[in-house]
């Protein structure tokens, strides 16, 4: 099917450094200045391929710098055109929102690595405080980048559309009336200043908190004088408040909690002078350290008790006001025991993720993507049960093109269903009150062998868990948590019907969480199956979840951390020996993630033998393409688009007998080593057929494709005039507003 039109919008060249008029100096998207990249790369090409070790850290990118490019190119989508304006300022919110995370587990995790000299290289050789530097240097200029497109790019376009971010200096008369009233009635009885003294110890203050540190000058009641104040800004406060029609002149007018707090801070401290209020907000490390050998049979126990802790972590990050003194600063630093290059200094906001409180705020639908309806085949929409169309046929599904809701259908029609007789499901992210959750309770209720496998540790999903594991077990269900040592990430259900003297068994596999949110907003595929061998390995890897039994053999699934990491060995090493028989080879690789040293060394044995290898990488690649006598017939793309790309597919042309396996697992050494996964064959001719195409259409975008280079820097493909081609939109039009 062609694409759809394109709008003349759509149709700009998407060079960001000229958008907007913005300046393009500025404006630049820099490569991560890894190491001397150029030198190193004339020095392995100067080499024959085979002087060449292939576990030379020339070879490799930072694992951690990678992931901080990813996190660039999140924040490039805030210059696209291609997008809405408020879509533009959500991909700002969700680049903030990354960061967050990055400190707190990366970058925390570095520090901790330094602090107990358990220092370790990766396979780029990089020490972790080289490493931190660098970190540090890129992500300070990340930093100036966000917010100079908030306040010079984003804010004036809202603007011109009547969205209106108010700061307290332009307030009206009327206006600053209603938020003396505001904070008078909603903010004032609730804060609670802590002024520093002998005393009054500095307050211990929760991982990403939002607090003021207020420069205050006179003697208090006890003749106190001179001194710093923390306020800590309650989080049942709203961070961004709508203001009221009667007092502005049309339009949505918003004004941020700090300029309230701020323009009132005096009446705080009473008799006091306010000389500064300085909005700040400190990360700590947030990352579990729950140790499986240690917490004999109670991980949920465990859990809870780690859960408390994790709001006080050592500190990582701080993110002051770029207008506050230094000398406070400086003080700021030391109670948080931070260095220089931690710190952070913000022209705006120290939490742009709070910003996402704008789509609740206001009604303003036409800046932002239009709604479609997700697609259904019109066999899963016609049949009487769901398991008529399945025991028919395999159906494929990709979502958010295609609609999640035959996956819940799949749960909820074998709760009332008098002929189901069990279910067992695997669970990493669902919710405790999701529709999924919601048909497993009721499912449990109504008298059904349910099991389901709950993995405790998915990180910040953690005491989401804990509650559906407890909803769980008082409607009857099973729970279990997984195994020792290894995260339960592989996403399976199998329902049992009695269907006349038999047991089938029908089988849902996936590539993402049971989220039906998520399912709206990130790619995935999904897979109903009642092929009974594929209902066998199902039902093998979910006795070894739940029970207690040595290696058990599947027949199709690939299983980590057992078969899949050595059959994907097996499969790439296939291609190179094709190759090298003078047959056409080629491999297409779709993850989240590649750093598995093991399969970057495989896929640069195929390149070597001539094997044509294309990766879709959308976040952390550590393979480094485009080197001669290594990786020359590698190519790496990231996309990035309306929709998180997480569809995890495996393509091996297998001398014209493709092998198609579509998984839970990223090329990862956590995911192929240390997690239960799965990866299942797309046995139907048609249906491979159709996850090649769709994979093509990928390799084709031009428009959300970034390029990865052998110097470590990506670039955005910028298309001919008339060539636009983006796989999000293709996939849109095939698949979306249709019953097919």
């Amino acid at each position: 099917m062609s694409e759809q039109p394109v709008s003349e919008i759509e149709k700009k060249e998407l060079n960001v450094a000229q958008l907007n008029g913005a300046d393009a100096e500025e404006l630049v998207l820099e490569p991560i200045p890894e190491q001397p990249q150029d030198a190193k790369k004339i020095a392995i090409e100067e080499r024959l391929p085979e002087e060449i070790d292939l576990a030379d850290p020339e070879l490799y990118f930072n694992r951690e710098l990678s992931h901080l490019q990813f996190n660039a190119r999140v924040l490039e989508q805030a210059m696209d055109e291609n997008h809405p304006i408020l879509n533009r300022l959500l991909f700002l919110c969700i680049f903030s929102s990354n960061m967050d995370e990055f400190f707190e587990i990366r970058v925390a995790g570095l520090k901790s690595q330094l602090e107990y000299s358990r220092e370790k290289n990766g396979p780029d050789g990089m020490h972790p405080k080289k490493v931190l530097s660098l970190i540090s240097e890129q992500a300070h200029k990340l930093v100036r980048r966000q917010y100079k497109i908030l306040n010079d790019i984003i804010f004036p376009k809202l603007f011109d559309e009547g969205v209106k971010f108010i700061r307290r200096s332009e307030w009206s008369e009327k206006q600053s009336a209603w938020v003396k009233r505001y904070f008078r009635d909603n903010v004032l009885p609730v804060i609670s200043p802590v002024g520093l003294d002998p005393t009054h110890p500095f307050p211990r203050l929760a991982n990403k908190t939002f607090n003021f540190v207020v420069d205050l000058e006179g003697r208090d009641a006890f003749g106190r004088e001179n001194g710093l104040a923390i306020v800590p800004a309650p989080s049942s406060l709203p961070r961004l408040v709508k203001l009221p029609d009667e007092v502005c002149e049309g339009g949505d007018n918003l004004v941020f909690l700090s300029s309230i707090i701020h323009a009132h801070a005096d009446q705080l401290f009473p008799g006091m002078t306010v000389k500064g209020c300085f909005q700040f907000r400190l990360t700590r490390n947030a990352d579990l350290e729950v140790d499986s050998d240690d917490i004999g049979v109670d991980l949920a126990g465990a859990l809870r008790t780690e859960l408390q802790s994790r709001h006080y972590g050592s500190s990582v990050r701080l993110e002051i006001a770029e207008n506050c003194p230094t000398h406070i600063i400086d003080s700021l630093l030391k109670q948080f025991d931070l260095e220089q290059q931690d710190l952070y200094r913000t022209n705006g906001p120290v939490n742009l993720s709070r910003l996402m409180a704008v789509l609740e705020l206001i009604d303003r639908s036409d800046l932002m993507y239009s709604p479609f309806s997700p697609g259904l085949p019109r066999k899963l929409a016609s049949s009487g049960t769901i398991f008529e169309a399945i025991r028919q046929k395999d159906y494929l599904l990709m979502h958010p093109f295609e609609s999640f809701s035959p996956v819940v259908d799949f749960l909820s029609e074998a709760a009332k269903d008098p002929k189901v007789v069990a279910i067992r499901q695997t669970l990493y992210r669902t919710g405790s009150r999701s529709p999924i959750a919601n048909a497993l309770v009721e499912a449990a209720r109504n008298g059904k062998e349910v099991t389901v496998v709950i993995e405790l540790r998915a990180r910040f999903d953690e005491a989401e868990n804990l509650a559906l594991a407890s909803r769980l077990q008082d409607a009857g269900a099973i729970v279990v948590y997984g195994v020792v040592r290894h995260k339960t990430h592989a996403k399976m259900i199998i329902i049992v019907r009695r269907e006349d003297t038999e047991l089938t068994r029908y089988v849902h596999l996936g590539t993402g969480n049971y989220h039906a949110g998520n399912a709206r907003l990130y790619t995935d595929y999904s897979f109903l199956t009642a092929d009974k061998e594929i209902g066998d390995d199902v039902h093998r890897v979910f006795q070894q979840l739940t029970g207690m039994s040595k290696e058990l053999k599947v027949k199709k699934l690939l299983h980590a951390p057992f078969t899949l990491r050595d059959r994907l060995l097996d499969m790439i090493a296939k291609e190179a020996e094709n190759a090298r028989n003078g047959d056409p080879a080629r491999i297409i690789i779709k993850v989240n993630s590649l750093t598995e040293q093991r399969l970057v060394q495989a896929l640069y044995k195929a390149s070597q033998a001539g094997v044509k290898i294309d990766l879709i990488i959308r976040g952390i690649c550590t393979l480094r393409p485009g080197i001669k006598g290594v990786s020359s017939n590698i190519r790496v793309r990231s996309i990035i688009g309306r929709f998180l790309e997480h569809t995890r597919v495996y393509y091996f042309y297998n001398n014209r007998n493709p092998k198609v396996y579509l998984s839970s697992a990223d090329g990862m050494d956590r995911n192929l080593n240390n997690r239960i996964e799965v990866a299942f064959p797309i046995q139907d001719y048609k249906l491979a057929r159709r996850v090649k195409r769709e994979l093509e259409y990928y390799l084709t975008d031009n428009t959300q494709s970034w390029l990865l280079q052998s110097d470590g820097s990506y670039q955005l493909s910028k298309p001919r005039k008339n060539e636009y081609r983006s796989a999000q939109r293709f996939l849109l039009g095939e698949l979306a507003n249709t019953n097919r």
